[in-house]
């Protein structure tokens, strides 16, 4: 159930008050009955509080790349964010005919203020920013719950459909994806172990269960190879020794360097050793890199949960 709720305003009660007030004024058979007037605003419950948004906002500035993601899914045209880093299949949002807001983690305030937005998003990397921002504009945090992951993407996609009128659009978008996990979990039930990793100047930090990357256990049904992982943002510091210990079935690779564009050894070159060359999952060739873009930068939104299911789906089958 989302938790953004619709507040209809009607005008009803201001119809009757007014023809009691006329007298001699009598309804008859062919008058038509208050029309009910259509929802201007609504509430929406997020992650910092209760915000009431208007319907259909004319200019919305987002920095949160995942509802940049659904939103353009949806057809809805956004005024400003932060174009650092613009994933390549959003790049149009690169253009000069949308304002740079700054960046995910410090938002240009004064520009943003210039711009008069009527409606602003943050997120899990600009939640911070939520106080000043909310100053501005009426502003919505749809931060991710990492450790409910689908359930908070569905929520944030439904939220978006409601206050964009595209409730019928995220409604089938979101079945389609549920197919897609369906799917994928068939493949999941045989594929033996799986360990997370990501690979990050250099260095090795593995995920697991409640992680930013949690899901893929947690939700598409993939056994964690180990259980005692760390669930920090950044992982838990690991060795190449330890990914010949824990041995998995399947190892999945998460590029940070390639995610945000710094130079270094890929994650190829890092794990290209002889340890980790002795591992179950390198020697049966189920390493499995995966679009840190989706994985890492946008981490949801409609098209990003679309990739990254098929990645999975695809390297499984």
């Amino acid at each position: 159930m989302t938790p953004a709720r619709t507040r209809v305003l009607s005008l009803s009660a201001l119809a009757l008050a007014s023809a009691l007030a006329v007298s001699g004024c009598a309804s008859t058979p062919a008058e038509s009955a208050p029309a009910t007037a259509a929802a201007t605003e609504i509430e929406v419950t997020h992650a910092q509080g209760t915000t009431e948004v208007p319907v259909n906002p004319d200019k919305v500035i987002t920095f949160d790349m995942a509802s940049l993601d659904t939103l353009d899914a949806l057809g809805v045209e956004v005024a400003g964010l932060p174009q650092q880093n613009v994933p390549e299949y959003l790049s149009e949002y690169a253009d000069d005919k949308y304002l740079n807001a700054g960046t995910l983690f410090e938002p240009d305030y004064e520009a943003v203020n210039a711009a008069e937005p009527d409606l602003i998003i943050v997120a899990n990397r600009s939640a911070e920013a939520y106080d000043e921002l909310s100053k501005i504009a009426p502003t919505i945090d749809l931060t991710l719950d990492w450790e409910n992951y689908l359930p908070s993407f569905r929520t944030n996609v439904e939220t978006l459909g409601e206050i964009f009128e595209k409730d019928d659009e995220a409604a089938t978008a979101l079945d389609e994806i549920e197919n897609k996990i369906a799917a994928a979990k068939k493949l999941t039930t045989d594929a033996g172990t799986g360990l997370i990793i990501m690979t990050n100047a250099g260095e090795i930090n593995a995920f697991g269960s409640g992680s930013r990357f949690g899901w893929l256990h947690d939700e598409l049904g993939l056994l964690p190879a180990i259980d005692d992982v760390d669930a920090a943002t950044h992982g838990d510091p690991v060795s190449a020794e330890f990914i010949l210990e824990t041995n998995p079935d399947w190892l999945l690779v998460i590029d940070r360097d390639a995610a945000v564009g710094e130079s270094g050894s890929t994650a190829e070159q890092v794990l290209d050793n002889e340890v980790i060359a002795g591992s179950t999952a390198w020697q049966n060739d189920q390493v499995m890199y995966l679009d840190s873009v989706p994985f890492y930068v946008v981490m949801s939104g409609l098209s990003a949960v679309n990739q990254m299911v098929d990645q999975i789906t695809d390297g499984l089958g």
